[in-house]
């Protein structure tokens, strides 16, 4: 069953939250961080991209990098642009994206949860991903920024979210991007109280998005309780920081292909090779969307063609067999065109779908790529079934938009 618990939050003054909140430190690289903190002390880029303080080019892994995140976190509590909440809460964040609200929970998840399969996985992680992560948690003795969590649908849940929601929210703006991010302070202890014990009656919780982030904040609450001789289980250490929506309000977005070359084929042999496994339809210059699962959408030379999966080149019983993403992987980039490892072959490039089908044929056009693959969305239902059967998801298969604002609110280690 999910262990959580409310947290003492330490956040920006509501004047304050738009020149602190920042976009998650993964999405972005040093300079576009860079141009974005640009002139604004306050942008938390200065505690989660601290080479940004450096001369461009710094390593961001080098020791005086973290030890300036060190400086910038405890600056900005000294300065009152972060500060820590007198009572424990839980939040409420919502984030609109093209006129649809999706209401998520901020808890401190259970370390003991993750280590134990209580947090479910379905991607594979980095070790140097994980250690740069758990650096920054380390020395900062807090998770700056949060986990994506999913978790079944609870009708519980859901009022209290609805309840709060009703109220006046401590913050509410709209970002750069134009995604609209709102969020609230439970304070009700009767509030308090349901959300912890139905968050026990649940009994898996599911990462969405930031599996390094988990790891990273896991594994460093899991050293710190073998270095405690005095270890009890209930220190603020034994939890971090997580947002969980239910998994209705959450929308994956395709994950699409490019491809350089056609691996020596021409285009009419390309075409011929794809039909003993997919029924190819040209639909012209029309630009075509997958409609279904199975369905894939091909542009290859100012054409988009339909192309459908024949019954029997795919397993429905399988977890894994029936996603989109490996029939193509094995069908097309494998079988086809020799691409063997999408983690490092330099002939492939993926595209988030928040981008839209025009970023594949402009690549197309360019030059650039031989043809673009268009894929029909994951569900949550397939992600939380591969979770459960314990299996992991090909790489690149779930884009998930928006993504969690940094900065709303930090979690203390402490």
């Amino acid at each position: 069953m999910a262990k959580v618990k409310p947290f003492r939050g330490i956040r920006p003054p509501r004047d304050m939250v738009t020149e602190v909140a920042s976009r998650p430190y993964d999405v972005l690289n040093s300079e576009e961080a860079r141009r974005e903190a640009d002139g604004n002390p306050k942008s938390l880029y200065h505690i989660i991209k601290p080479e940004i303080d450096f001369a461009p080019g710094t390593d961001e892994h080098a020791p005086e990098v973290y030890d300036r995140a060190v400086e910038n976190f405890a600056a900005f509590r000294r300065n009152g642009w972060l500060v820590q909440d007198d009572e424990e809460h839980y939040y409420i964040y919502a984030q609109t994206m093209d006129g649809r609200t999706q209401f998520g929970i901020v808890v401190a998840a259970n370390v003991d949860d993750y280590m134990e399969g209580r947090i479910k996985k379905h991607e594979l992680t980095r070790r140097d991903k994980e250690e740069d992560r758990m650096k920054h948690v380390r020395i900062n003795n807090a998770n700056i920024e949060p986990v994506f969590f999913a978790f079944p649908d609870n009708k519980v849940l859901e009022d209290v979210i609805r309840t709060v929601a009703m109220g006046e929210p401590e913050y509410d703006f709209t970002a750069p991007d134009g995604f609209g991010h709102h969020f609230w302070v439970v304070s009700d202890p009767a509030m308090i109280k349901t959300i912890t014990e139905e968050f026990a009656n649940i009994p898996y919780l599911y990462i969405a998005d930031g599996h390094h982030r988990s790891a990273a904040a896991a594994l460093v609450g899991n050293e710190k309780a073998r270095m405690n001789p005095d270890h009890k289980g209930d220190e603020e250490y034994n939890y971090f920081l997580a947002v969980a929506f239910p998994a209705s309000h959450l929308k994956i977005i395709d994950y699409n292909r490019v491809v350089r070359d056609l691996n020596g084929l021409s285009e009419a042999e390309f075409l011929e090779r794809l039909e003993k496994n997919f029924v190819v339809v040209d639909k012209g210059t029309e630009t075509y969307r997958p409609e279904a699962l199975h369905n894939f959408a091909l542009y290859l030379e100012g054409r988009w063609y339909s192309l459908t999966a024949r019954p029997g080149t795919y397993d429905d019983n399988d977890p894994i067999g029936v996603l989109d993403v490996t029939i193509s992987s094995d069908l097309i980039l494998r079988d086809i065109i020799g691409i063997t490892d999408l983690r490092s072959d330099k002939r492939i490039d993926f595209v988030g779908g928040i981008r839209g089908l025009e970023e594949l044929k402009k690549r197309v056009d360019s030059g650039e790529m031989a043809f673009a693959l268009a894929l029909f969305p994951v569900s949550m239902e397939q992600l939380m079934n591969i979770a459960d059967t314990g299996n992991i998801m090909p790489p690149k298969t779930t884009w998930f938009e928006p993504k969690l604002r940094s900065g709303l609110v930090i979690h203390s280690l402490e």
